[in-house]
């Protein structure tokens, strides 16, 4: 199992804002970022306001995406009411990003522009989709990101906690590795450093309290226009004694109940069929007998069966760690799997969740359906890169 070995949090007010609207909360293993708008106090209330309804945890850390969501949920009503009720917070809202630190995943939820990022082996993925305008017109194809960058209505947030009375969360998981490094920030940091710059500080210092620092110094050098709050955090595995058999169970069968239609093939290893029991004479010490040279020739085929079977499931294991593909899960949603597309003898399968789309699969054309969701084995890079891009053609759409 994985947990949080390292942390840093740090908030700045930047060199342009007179007070920090900006909140977090860090109590492993549960990790929040809001960044206020509204005026006056009221983005500063907005935030904490949104902090706070994650202050006592998950009920159910068996579910964290709902848990996540429904946390937010709560969030937005108390402030959406106290804006109604205070002429003086009318209008106040916050953006949000939590994230939940699990056994073999990181649950998500997000609403706004602020992001979450996670480093590894050197490469920074982005884990979030800001809901701002500038963001919606790229993936429009209406602005490049170049664009972007300098464009008049780029602080423009098109969803955030607490304006409306309902607010749609966006939530996933994302599986985690031991050795991943969380940025969890406001934008804050992103208007200000490029993310090639965030990745390269990143990768320059190891310790989390360094690269904090480093961010926010940097997103200040840039001109420090708005707060500026950082979360970093580092994941370890801890082995817990007796649950090796347990952890290596719950990979092989922790995706949801699917069978990738259309695999192409199917791994079958038969087992050697049984031997009715028998007790055999016994020799003389010392003499080999022919009932003993018939049982140790018996043996030879059980050896080798035995030891194809080992190879076997050692290149399956080596298979999982190295290849991707792209399937729909129990729920219909478009999802990216460790491993390969096959299922041993008893429902073993070589394939676990790795990462959960918003998209459903029905809302693909046939024709792209069938492009995406053939089981096509590819890289970790290659199979995320394909699922982003059919996110963004969703969220186009």
């Amino acid at each position: 199992m994985l947990r949080v070995c390292e942390q840093y949090t740090g908030t700045d007010t930047g060199l342009q804002r007179r007070a920090n609207e900006d909140s977090l909360l860090a109590r492993s293993p549960l990790f929040v970022v809001a960044d206020g708008m509204g005026g006056a106090q009221a983005g500063e209330v907005a935030s904490r306001l949104a902090v706070d309804s994650f202050r006592d945890g998950l009920g159910d850390p068996e579910s964290p995406e709902r848990e996540l969501a429904e946390h937010a949920l709560r969030a937005n009503n108390r402030i959406h009411e106290l804006s109604q009720s205070n002429a003086e917070q009318a209008g106040m809202g916050t953006t949000l990003t939590a994230v939940y630190v699990g056994p073999e995943e990181i649950a998500i939820a997000h609403v706004g522009d602020s992001r979450a990022y996670c480093l590894r082996e050197g490469e920074l993925l982005r884990l979030t989709d800001d809901h701002s305008l500038v963001d919606e017109m790229i993936r429009e194809g209406r602005l490049t990101p170049e664009e972007a960058e300098e464009h008049p209505q780029r602080s423009i947030i098109t969803r955030a906690l607490g304006p409306e009375e309902t607010v749609e969360v966006d939530t996933r998981s994302f599986r985690a590795r031991a050795g991943d490094v969380y940025l969890l920030c406001s934008d804050g940091l992103t208007s200000m450093v490029p993310e090639p710059r965030l990745a390269e500080i990143l990768r320059a210092q190891p310790r989390l309290r360094d690269a904090g620092e480093a961010l926010i110094r940097e997103a200040n050098r840039a001109g420090g226009r708005d707060n500026i709050t950082v979360i970093l955090l580092r994941l370890e595995e801890v082995h817990v004694p007796g649950s090796e058999q347990v952890d290596r169970d719950a990979t092989l069968t922790g995706v949801p109940a699917v069978s990738p239609a259309g695999a192409t093939a199917a791994l079958a290893v038969r087992a050697p069929e049984a031997v009715p029991a028998r007790l055999p004479r016994r020799p003389a010490v010392g003499v080999a007998t022919p009932t003993r040279r018939r049982r140790l020739r018996g043996a030879l085929p059980l050896a080798v069966v035995v030891g194809v079977l080992a190879v076997v499931l050692a290149a399956a294991y080596v298979a999982m760690q190295s290849v991707y593909f792209l399937a729909a899960n129990g729920r219909g949603l478009v999802t990216m799997y460790q491993g390969v597309p096959y299922e041993l003898p008893g429902g073993i399968r070589l394939y676990s969740s790795y990462y959960v789309s918003g998209v459903s699969a029905s809302s693909l054309g046939p024709r792209r359906r069938e492009e995406l969701l053939a089981h096509t084995l590819r890289s970790e890079g290659s199979a995320g890169s394909l699922i982003r891009d059919i996110e963004r053609e969703d969220l186009s759409e």
